[in-house]
């Protein structure tokens, strides 16, 4: 715990650092700020600040620059979503209005407009498979011996895939063993279908119409799928903040993009909390992330989390219009996806 005239001298110092990246002296934030305090009183406060791990002092001379400890305090105690400025939400809404329902274009723009209005990264973790439920199955004889699988989802994900053929299916058997996993399976997720098709295949042995067991054993391989999918735009709008202009700095970010799967974990595990998170430089479990900070919020389809959305950039970052673009996309797309 930290005195209150601690707190405020903090804010100058991130929100001023936010604005400028430079670090901030004592004289500056008494003539910005009226705090009421002389230059010297302040100049104590951000040595105590630093002491305890908030602030840094790159040079002797120079002023102080906020920790991600610092960060994490503004983040957490002076950047609470309460005080975000509402008028983003208009500003989302407005760039978001024209989204279609397909949910690759929909999140592919959804980054899109994320880069644009934050000027950080913008990235979209598509549906989990199993998280996603069944519309309508469909099979087709592709080739001599193999089958194509064209699997629809409600929250519009579309899923092809070709698998070998054990047995000589004619077209006709493929069209009932379409309607017999329609009829069976639609309106169920991923998950839950996958659970009844290991109940059916215990009971395989006891199955008398070859056809439901050739059903149930092509289900099986429609739903191996991959995982979810991540979109990410924005990388000239990263390369154009002070943040990144030495090679070193455009290397670490390049780094991170290239590692998809790894953003990919981040995001499922952030996906199981509720609400807007914030993961600040050292916190990242990724050491290619370190120097990064994201601001991440699930989308739902009703009242199901589906997906996750969000921004990376430099811990240097504008954490109220981050969280506040953050949480009202996200909001926009649950509303697009329940067809609100």
């Amino acid at each position: 715990m930290i005195e209150e005239r601690a707190y405020k001298v903090l804010w100058a110092v991130v929100d001023s650092y936010i604005t400028n990246p430079d670090p901030v002296g004592s004289r500056f934030i008494t003539k910005k700020y009226a705090f009421n305090l002389s230059p010297a009183t302040i100049r104590n406060i951000m040595a105590d600040l630093e002491e305890m791990g908030f602030l840094l002092q790159p040079h002797t001379s120079a002023g102080r620059i906020p920790t991600d400890k610092g960060y994490r305090l503004y983040v957490d105690h002076l950047a609470s979503p309460e005080r975000a400025d509402r008028d983003i939400a208009n500003e989302v809404t407005k760039e978001l209005e024209t989204m279609r329902r397909d949910i690759n274009s929909l999140l592919s723009e959804t980054t899109r407009a994320l880069s644009r209005l934050s000027h950080y990264l913008g990235i979209a973790l598509s549906p989990s498979p199993r998280n996603t439920t069944l519309r309508r199955i469909h099979l087709y004889r592709y080739q001599r011996d193999h089958l194509a699988i064209t699997l629809l989802t409600d929250e519009g994900i579309i899923h092809n895939k070709i698998v070998r053929l054990d047995s000589d299916l004619s077209q006709r058997d493929l069209s009932r063993i379409s309607e017999y996993l329609n009829a069976e399976f639609t309106g169920y997720s991923v998950s839950e279908i996958r659970s009844r098709i290991v109940r059916e295949m215990e009971k395989d042995k006891a199955l008398c119409d070859t056809i439901i067991s050739q059903a149930i054993r092509i289900c099986r391989e429609a739903l191996h799928f991959d995982s979810s999918d991540l979109f990410i735009s924005g990388f000239s709008e990263v390369l154009g903040l002070p943040d990144f202009s030495d090679l070193e700095r455009i290397k670490e970010i390049s780094r991170a993009i290239e590692d998809k799967h790894l953003i990919i974990r981040v995001l499922d595990a952030l996906s199981e909390s509720e609400g807007t998170k914030v993961v600040i430089g050292s916190e990242n479990s990724a050491s290619d992330l370190k120097k990064l900070s994201m601001v991440v919020c699930t989308y739902k389809e009703g009242d199901r989390p589906v997906g996750s959305i969000g921004i990376i950039g430099p811990t240097r970052m504008d954490y109220l219009k981050a969280i506040s673009i953050v949480s009202e996309t996200a909001h926009h797309l649950t509303k697009v996806l329940s067809g609100k």
